[in-house]
């Protein structure tokens, strides 16, 4: 195997902390929305307006979460603006998950995840709008993973952080044994999210967000999403093989970044997914000191590397990739860092090639994934 190219990416400040918790939850400059489709009505929220043809950007959260508490940290982030400038931004809550949401009568049928996922489109097309570019977690991740696999034509790119492509495993028993065999939602979900490390260390972040699941989110609704989530569906895709079945096997068709911490409960579902995927369009990060949130805890890290994913697909200038340039030049020179070896070492048995490439590193003879340590 060819030797990896790791990219050094910096990070310039936590965003998260009892100060500024309560602001980086908040929207600024949106509008809200609530849109009906064939399977119920979803909440909305748009930030700035659609650039001509350009795809937006469209997030979707994980469970005990919603698109505030997900996302709105990281798209309030500085160096954020920079892309924001180029891309309108739609966050999708999933149904009964958005703040103030009231309780769904008696006897409602949550959607399932395959239904989740269809009301993408009606989404797209309430807004006027011809594509986009998603960032999923967890459950999220999967939802806008099932979309693409429906609708290719409506995904350009996809940031998937904490994906598990599986049915409910043995990953998720783990995670639901890690709570303590309890039968509290809130325990149960920030097992899903953190590991035994990151619950026991980062104590003001686990407060952050115990508070908020058990005080924000509708626990009835909740558990409806809990219970749709834990009842996916295998995604049932499979990596691409040149001269056996590049052109029948079932997998994602656009540029895929994956992302996870690596004390994440998520790790091995991630590196299974990447097992799955068009090594020619993946590439695998893998955050060191991060656990169940990267989005939150290394936002720095994780808009370094959405530039360089949304550069690659054509839609940012270099000209304004400023400190991107600083990074490359650095990198040039951390290659062979003794972080770089351990995080390389630590997971390199699935393969890489890569969307959204730094310039000088040349990958179309690697017929593997591109995996970035950082």
């Amino acid at each position: 195997m060819d030797e990896l190219q790791d990219v050094q990416l910096t990070e310039i400040k936590p965003l998260l902390n009892d100060k500024n918790a309560a602001r980086n939850f908040q929207d600024f400059d949106c509008q809200e929305h609530d849109i009906e489709t064939a399977f119920g009505v979803v909440h909305v929220t748009m930030r700035g307006t659609p650039k001509g043809n350009r795809p937006v950007i469209l997030t979707y959260h994980d469970i005990g979460l919603n698109h505030k508490s997900c996302f709105n940290a990281f798209f309030n982030f500085e160096d954020m603006q920079e892309i924001t400038q180029h891309f309108a931004v739609c966050h999708v809550d999933a149904p009964g998950q958005q703040e103030g949401a009231p309780p769904f009568p008696s006897g409602y049928q949550y959607p399932g995840m395959d239904e989740l996922a269809e009301m993408l489109p009606a989404v797209l097309t309430h807004l006027n709008l011809k594509s986009f570019i998603g960032i999923g977690l967890g459950a999220g991740a999967y939802v806008l993973s099932r979309c693409a696999l429906s609708h290719p034509d409506l995904v350009e790119g996809l940031v998937l952080i904490n994906v598990d492509p599986c049915a409910k495993g043995w990953i998720d028993w783990a995670a639901s044994k890690l709570a303590g065999w309890t039968n509290n939602i809130v325990d149960i979900v920030l097992a899903h999210h953190f590991g035994s490390e990151e619950l026991q260390a980062n104590l003001d972040l686990i407060q952050t967000y115990r508070l908020h699941i058990a005080q924000d989110i509708n626990q009835d609704n909740l558990q409806l999403f809990l219970t749709s989530y834990n009842s996916r569906k295998d995604l049932e895709i499979e990596r691409p093989v040149l001269g056996m079945n590049e052109n029948t096997a079932k997998t994602l068709k656009c540029p895929v970044l994956l992302v996870v911490g690596d004390t994440s409960p998520a790790v091995e579902a991630v590196v299974e997914c990447n097992s799955r995927l068009d090594p020619t369009k993946t590439t695998l990060l893998k955050m060191a000191d991060c656990g169940g949130l990267p989005q939150v805890v290394q936002p720095g890290k994780l808009t370094e590397a959405f530039k360089y994913f949304v550069q690659g697909m054509g839609y940012m200038p270099a000209a304004s990739m400023t400190r991107l340039v600083r990074s490359r030049t650095h990198s040039s020179s951390s290659t062979h860092s003794g972080e770089s070896v351990r995080s390389r070492s630590h997971i390199s048995s699935h393969g890489e090639g890569s969307a959204g490439t730094p310039e000088g590193i040349d990958l179309q003879d690697a017929p593997q994934t591109m995996e970035v340590s950082c």
